[in-house]
């Protein structure tokens, strides 16, 4: 595969960025390791289709000291997940299946699966489709987020465990009744991984393979993967052996082990400046350096709210957001926590790694660390800052 071309860079002031507010947004990361309180990261900001912001900041390794760097690899979790969902919107647009259809033509498994009420096991009402899984509303859930009975049985099972294989994953999951009824609610759950299994019974390849064949190389992804090779395996980014927050630390997947399941919804490693070739083909409707992997239409269908008035079940999606296909989507201009335009798109994973595209602002930026129990507080810093430094 050829070398791509890189992103085109620009200083801060030529792309609408204050220059020292911008340096600002470093300035605080660096205090924030120095505090210790996280080991490193990595953060870029772009507008206008121009990078003008790239910095690492504190250890790749605090165990080691090796210091951060640009190219270092972070374990992106659920930031895989709008990956794997362009995935599947470029099968749609192939006509190689409809997001109405219902999971079980594809997973036949899926086929009857009830539902775990509180009087006992009761009927689904309704299939769930593809674009329940896509939008989390196919009643699934995931079983760190309580204790029901649903997610006890999901943690009986070890349905987290990387040593299956995506097929053995999805029959097992299907052998778990649902925990809500079908497009009753929107519920963060395994949904993804749903999907990884079906992008490979309808493409006829593993999920690695048609991911590194349709976008990875394409797009010029270069470090992105489901396991770092060995040749590169001095550049993963680990977390701190103790919480600074006096928490008890996540345990994080070792990226130097290759799967058996390439989870769709949290598998994937990569770089900054990986991921930003993705968010630069969205920003660009779809493409990048010639190749279109959808059409700007499908990419604006994708990040249109897909709820409506479906409830939502927790607090994952800020006040104020919605979800469209693989998105969290910003719907109104306040209510939410965090500075955005409406029309915004992201989303984060539990490692300690966030983005989010502004296309009112053309704006995106993101922040890959690996501190997971501050998570929620950097996924908001990030955006107060980076708003901050827009002129």
């Amino acid at each position: 595969m050829a070398l791509a071309a890189p992103l085109e860079t620009a200083t801060p002031a030529n792309i609408g960025l204050h220059p020292q507010r911008t340096q600002h947004l470093v300035s605080v990361l660096r205090e924030r390791v120095a505090q210790q309180h996280i080991p490193g990261a990595v953060v870029l900001v772009a507008r206008q289709g121009q990078v003008g912001l790239l910095e690492a900041v504190g250890q790749q390794d605090p165990t080691t000291g090796t210091p951060m760097r640009e190219g270092s690899i972070f374990r992106i979790y659920s930031m895989t997940k709008p990956l794997v969902s362009v995935a599947v919107m470029m099968l749609v647009e192939r006509g190689r299946l409809l997001i109405s259809d219902p999971v079980s033509r594809y997973l036949p498994e899926y086929d009857g699966q009830p539902v775990l009420g509180v009087a006992g096991l009761v009927p689904a009402w309704q299939a769930a489709t593809v674009q329940d899984l896509l939008r989390h509303t196919a009643g699934l859930t995931y079983e760190f987020l309580g204790d029901s009975p649903v997610q006890r049985e999901y943690a009986k099972a070890q349905i987290a465990s990387r040593g299956r294989s995506n097929e053995d994953f999805s029959r097992t999951l299907a052998g778990i009744p649902l925990m809500y009824q079908p497009r009753s609610c929107w519920a963060y759950s395994r949904a993804t991984d749903v999907l990884g299994r079906l992008v490979e019974v309808v493409s006829g390849q593993t999920l690695g393979a048609y991911l590194q064949h349709e976008i990875f190389d394409p797009l010029g992804m270069v470090d992105t993967g489901f396991a770092v090779p060995p040749s590169q395996q001095h550049r993963i980014a680990e977390p701190f052996a103790h919480d600074p927050d006096g928490g008890v630390p996540m345990k994080l997947f070792d990226p130097r082990e290759q799967p058996a399941m390439e989870s769709g919804g949290g598998g994937l490693m990569s770089t900054a400046m990986d991921y930003a070739r993705f968010l630069q083909c969205l920003r660009n409707g779809g493409t990048l350096d010639g190749h279109r992997l959808l059409s700007a239409h499908t990419l604006a269908f994708m990040t249109a709210d897909h709820l409506g008035d479906i409830p939502i079940d927790g607090a994952l999606l800020p006040p104020g957001h919605g979800f469209g296909l693989g998105f969290a989507v910003r719907r109104a201009a306040g209510e939410s926590p965090v500075p955005g335009s409406v029309g915004t798109y992201h989303w984060s994973g539990i490692g300690g790694t966030s983005f989010f595209v502004d296309p009112q602002l053309d704006l995106y930026a993101l922040l890959l660390t690996q501190a997971p129990n501050q998570r929620d507080h950097y996924r908001q810093l990030l955006r107060n800052l980076v708003y901050a430094a827009v002129c």
